[in-house]
C-alpha cells in the first residue's frame, strides 16, 4: 500500500492536510532522511522511515479502544456544549476515531471508539442484530410478567413490537428499585428506557456491559480506556 507523504501524516494527527502541506515546505519532514519533492511523493508505511521535527511517525492504519463511558459525556466526534467520548481517549494515533454507535448523555458502560468503519457497520446494522446487554437500576418491582412480556416484545409506539430481549431480575429492594440486566438485539432510541415506561416503570440508571462479543472490563472506571486486545478484535471480527 502506497499513500500520499500528506496523507500519512495527517491519518497520523500531525495537523491538516493543509498545514501538512506548509510542514513539508518548510523541511520539517524526511523521508528516509531526505526532504520530500512534495507532498503528493508516495511513501510506503511501515516501510519508509517518516520523521517530523526529527521525530519518527508510525504508521498505525486501524485502532480500537474500550471506553467505560461516563455520564455526562455525549457519544459523538465533536460537540459545542459537552465533552465527548473522544475526549478521554488521550493516547489515540489518528485523528479518525468515532464512537460504534450511541450511548444517552447519562448512560454509562461500554463504549467502542474505533476508525473501523466496516466492523461498526457489522455491529451496527439493524439485520446482523448484534445483541447489547445492560444493566440498569428501575423504579417499580420488575415483575416475572415483565420478563414473559419482554420476551414476547414490547410496545414502544413504534410501528413494530421490540425484538423478543432477555430479561433477568437481579434484585428488588424494599423501596421497590429493581437491579436488572436485560440483552436487546436491536437499537432503537431511548430503547431500553422506552422499553420500562411501557410496563409502567423507570429506568434511574442504566449501564451497558457487553455487545456481541465485547464485554466491558470490570476494571475500567468510568472515564477510563484501554486498547482492545488481538483477541478481543479477533472475536469482534469473527462475524465479518
Amino acid at each position: 500500500m502506497q499513500l500520499r507523504i500528506d496523507k500519512y501524516l495527517a491519518d497520523m494527527g500531525i495537523g491538516t492536510r493543509s498545514e501538512v502541506k506548509q510542514y513539508i515546505r518548510k523541511k520539517q519532514v524526511q523521508v528516509n532522511g531526505v526532504y520530500p519533492k512534495g507532498p503528493e511523493q508516495k511513501i510506503v508505511p511501515n516501510q519508509d522511515s517518516i520523521t517530523f521535527q526529527g521525530k519518527a511517525i508510525s504508521y498505525i492504519e486501524m485502532e480500537y479502544f474500550m471506553l467505560n463511558k461516563p455520564a455526562g459525556c455525549v457519544s459523538a466526534t465533536t460537540d459545542a456544549k459537552h465533552k465527548t467520548v473522544l475526549d478521554y481517549i488521550d493516547t489515540k494515533k489518528r485523528k479518525d476515531l468515532f464512537p460504534v454507535g450511541r450511548l444517552d448523555i447519562d448512560t454509562e458502560g461500554l463504549l467502542l471508539i474505533t476508525n473501523d468503519g466496516a466492523l461498526a457497520h457489522e455491529l451496527l446494522s439493524p439485520k446482523k442484530h448484534v445483541a447489547k446487554t445492560y444493566y440498569a437500576k428501575v423504579e417499580g418491582c420488575v415483575t416475572s410478567e415483565d420478563v414473559v412480556q419482554f420476551e414476547k416484545g414490547v410496545d414502544i409506539g413504534e410501528e413494530r413490537l421490540t425484538l423478543p430481549a432477555e430479561l433477568k431480575i437481579l434484585k428488588v429492594s424494599p423501596e421497590d428499585i429493581s437491579e436488572i440486566e436485560l440483552t436487546i438485539m436491536e437499537g432503537k432510541f431511548h430503547q431500553v428506557k422506552r422499553m420500562f415506561e411501557a410496563v409502567g416503570k423507570k429506568v434511574v440508571y442504566l449501564k451497558r456491559i457487553s455487545m456481541g462479543n465485547l464485554i466491558l472490563d470490570e476494571n475500567l472506571q468510568p472515564g477510563e480506556y484501554r486498547k482492545l486486545t488481538a483477541e478481543e478484535i479477533e472475536k469482534i471480527q469473527m462475524k465479518r
